[in-house]
């Protein structure tokens, strides 16, 4: 791990413990991966760390991009309406927001919110936040990475 990795990890952590959100760590490592370390045109441009989706009521702005979802056993290219953040504190509560409302629909999300430790969370979490299988694992790996790393 570089120095602007652990440098993007450790101001997403504070970010998240702002916001409260469970494991904040973890959740930095997400947003690491989903952002591509805060790179990807959407955390750039709109603080969307998380691939947050527009949601039915809008909060915050819009932005519409394309993106890759893992569907019906490959990768496609669609189109998507996503959240315009106004800082990264925004995107954590709004991720926090969000799961706490859908747990009861995914009961992967409850089971996240009630996990007792980090590993347990992005388990869980990631079985119904994404699409791609993999996901759980390559967050494992950056978290792995991050609290081994020589600070």
């Amino acid at each position: 791990m570089n120095d602007i990795q652990r440098e993007f990890l450790a101001q997403a952590t504070a970010e998240a413990i702002k916001a409260n959100h469970p494991f904040a760590q973890m959740a930095a490592c997400e947003a690491a991966l989903e952002s591509n370390w805060g790179k990807s045109e959407l955390a750039r441009e709109g603080n969307n760390l998380f691939g947050m989706k527009q949601h039915a009521h809008a909060v915050y702005g819009t932005m519409t991009l394309p993106t890759r979802e893992f569907l019906g056993g490959e990768w496609k290219t669609v189109g998507a309406n996503w959240v315009n953040y106004p800082d990264w504190r925004a995107c954590f509560s709004d991720r926090l927001a969000t799961l706490e409302r859908l747990s009861n629909a995914y009961p992967h999300y409850a089971a996240a919110l009630r996990a007792p430790d980090p590993q347990t969370y992005i388990r869980e979490v990631s079985s119904t936040w994404s699409t791609d299988p993999e996901r759980g694992n390559k967050v494992l790996s950056i978290y792995q990475d991050f609290v081994n790393s020589p600070q």
